[in-house]
C-alpha cells in the first residue's frame, strides 16, 4: 500500500471504538472489519453521473456499524487495497456528521480518509476482533516442520495422527506464517494431501482465525474451515499459474529457519516425546556441560551431500541415503556431552556444524592438524578427542534441539544438537539443583539418563569420561 503498511504493536493506549469517536479531525486509531465498500456517485438531470468517491460500510470489536468514505481524489491510492471481510487499522482520520439520505450505518458520524490518514492491513491487526473470519491463500513451505523436496506422509495406517498439522505458509506478498489445522481441516487436509499424484504446493483455508501464540501471530482453522489444494478451486488455480510464473517464490527453506524454536528445559523435552505423536521438532534448551564422552569415537564420515554417515564398498565410499556408489566423503562432528540444567541431566550429541560453533574449528582441520603433527595415514591413525572439547566443560550454552521420530519410539531419551545459538546463564531455580552427574557414582545415574545416537551411528557403548580421566591423574600424582 502506497500510503502505510504497517504492524502495529505495543500501543499506548487501545483503538478508539466507532461509539467513541467525535466530530472532527483525530489522531487516533481505529480498527475495523470492512463488510462492502460501493463507488459513490451523483445523478445529474440532463447529465453525466458524477464520481464522489467510495463508500464503505465497517464493523468494530463490539459489532457497531458505521460507514466509512474515501474521496475521488485518493480512491487510486486505497481501492486497489480493499478487500471485503478484511481487517484495517485507520490512524488520522476527519469525523463528519452523515446527511439522513446517505446514512446506511448505526454511528451517524462518517469516517472519512484524510490527506494524512494512514490505513494498515495486516494479520497482526486480524488478531482478536469479532466478525467474519477470512481467507488465506499462500504456497506450502513447511508440513509438520518437514521441507517438501521429501514428500511427508501424513496418514498413518495405525491411524496415529495427531489432531492438528502445522503449515508454514508463505503469503503471496507477505510473510511465512503459521496455519493450525484442527480436527476436520486436518484430516481433509491429509486426505487431500497424500492422494495427490504430485506433492501439493498452494493451500487454501477458509475460515481461518489469527491468534497470538507465545507472542507470535498464528492462524487457525474453525469448525467452518475448508481446506483447497493446487487445481481444487479458482483462487488456487490463479495463485498455482502465478507461481509458475515467479519460480524463485517456491525456494526450499531450512525447517530451523523458518520455526521459531521454544525454550525448553531438558524435563520438557522429555515430557513432549511422552505425550506428542511422532514427528521432527526443534527446541531450544540452554544446558551446562558437565563432561565429555571419551572412548568413543568423536567424529564419523559423512557425505557430503546430505551428512548421512558413509558405508564402506570394496573400493568406495557408499551413501545410504543418496544412493551415491562413489560418494565424496566429509569428516563431521560427533561428540557426546553429559549436560544439566535445574531439572536434570542428560547426554546431548552434538553433531555437523554445532560441533564447529562449540570450538571454532572444523572436525577435518582438527585430524588434519593430529596427523601432520604425528604423521603416518589418517585411516590408520586413531585420532583423540581434541582439548578444544575438553575445554568446554563448565560453559552454558543454548543449544538447538531436534528431536525425530526415532526419539518417540526409543526406550532412552535422546538429545541431538544441532546448533549452537549463544552462550547463556541457566535460569533461576526455583528448587535447589541436583548434584551434578560428574560428582555422583555410577549408582546414582537416573535411569533412562544415557542417550544413544540419531541417525548417525550406532552407540560405540562403553568409554570414560574426560573428567574420570583427569580424576585419575590426578590420583596418579598423589600417590607417586
Amino acid at each position: 500500500m502506497s500510503k502505510e503498511i504497517a504492524i502495529r504493536t505495543g500501543e499506548s493506549s487501545p483503538p478508539l471504538l466507532f461509539r467513541q469517536v467525535s466530530p472532527g479531525p483525530s489522531d487516533s486509531t481505529l480498527q475495523f472489519r470492512l463488510l462492502h465498500f460501493w463507488n459513490a456517485r451523483k445523478n445529474v438531470k440532463g447529465g453525466p453521473e458524477i464520481f464522489l468517491g467510495v463508500e464503505m460500510l465497517m464493523i468494530d470489536a463490539e459489532g457497531t456499524l458505521a460507514q466509512g468514505f474515501i474521496g475521488q481524489n485518493r480512491r487510486s491510492q486505497y481501492e486497489k487495497e480493499l478487500e471485503r471481510g478484511r481487517i484495517y487499522t485507520l490512524t488520522n482520520f476527519y469525523a463528519s456528521n452523515s446527511k439522513v439520505m446517505y446514512h446506511v450505518a448505526d454511528q451517524r458520524l462518517v469516517i472519512c480518509i484524510s490527506h494524512d490518514s494512514a490505513l494498515a492491513s495486516d494479520f497482526e491487526a486480524n488478531c482478536d476482533l469479532r466478525g467474519d473470519l477470512h481467507d488465506v491463500v499462500g504456497h506450502l513451505k513447511l508440513v509438520d516442520g518437514q521441507a517438501l523436496h521429501q514428500r511427508p506422509v501424513l496418514c498413518t495406517k495405525d491411524g496415529s495422527v495427531s489432531r492438528k498439522v502445522t503449515v508454514h505458509l508463505q503469503l503471496k506478498d507477505g510473510p511465512v506464517v503459521n496455519v493450525y489445522l484442527w480436527d476436520e481441516a486436518a484430516e481433509s487436509f491429509r486426505l487431500k494431501f497424500d492422494a495427490s499424484a504430485t506433492t501439493p504446493t498452494v493451500l487454501l483455508v477458509t475460515t481461518v482465525n489469527p491468534k497470538r501464540l507465545g507472542g507470535k501471530l498464528c492462524l487457525s482453522s474453525m469448525s467452518s474451515s475448508r481446506v483447497f489444494l493446487d487445481e481444487d478451486v479458482d483462487p488456487t488455480s490463479e495463485y498455482l499459474t502465478w507461481l509458475s510464473a515467479n519460480p524463485s517464490a517456491t525456494s526450499l527453506v531450512n525447517p530451523v529457519e523458518v520455526v521459531k524454536a521454544e525454550t525448553l528445559t531438558i524435563s520438557e523435552i522429555a515430557a513432549f516425546l511422552k505425550r506428542e505423536p511422532a514427528k521432527v521438532a526443534y527446541f531450544d534448551c540452554i544446558a551446562t556441560i558437565d563432561d565429555v564422552k571419551l572412548g568413543a569415537e568423536w567424529y564419523y564420515i559423512a557425505c557430503k551431500d546430505c551428512q548421512t554417515k558413509l558405508n564402506r564398498g570394496p573400493t568406495t565410499l557408499l551413501c545410504p541415503k543418496c544412493r551415491n556408489e562413489d560418494a565424496t566423503a566429509l569428516a563431521n562432528y560427533r561428540v557426546e556431552l553429559s549436560v544439566y540444567d535445574n531439572e536434570e541431566q542428560c547426554t546431548f550429541i552434538i553433531l555437523g556444524d554445532a560441533g564447529k560453533e562449540l570450538t571454532g574449528r572444523k572436525a577435518s582441520e582438527l585430524i588434519d592438524a593430529y596427523v601432520q603433527e604425528n604423521g603416518g595415514d589418517e585411516a590408520e591413525l586413531e585420532v583423540p578427542l581434541p582439548q578444544c572439547f575438553i575445554d568446554t566443560i563448565g560453559q552454558t550454552k543454548k543449544f538447538r534441539i531436534k528431536v525425530s521420530p526415532y526419539n518417540f519410539t526409543s526406550t532412552r531419551l535422546s538429545l541431538t544438537a544441532t546448533k549452537i545459538i549463544s552462550p547463556a546463564v541457566l535460569p533461576p531455580k526455583n528448587t535447589p539443583l541436583s548434584t551434578p552427574l560428574s560428582l555422583l557414582g555410577a549408582q546414582n545415574h537416573r535411569p533412562g539418563a544415557e542417550v544413544g545416537i540419531l541417525e548417525v551411528a550406532e552407540s560405540s557403548g562403553s568409554g570414560t569420561s574426560a573428567t574420570d580421566d583427569q580424576t585419575e591423574a590426578k590420583r596418579i600424582k598423589r600417590s607417586g
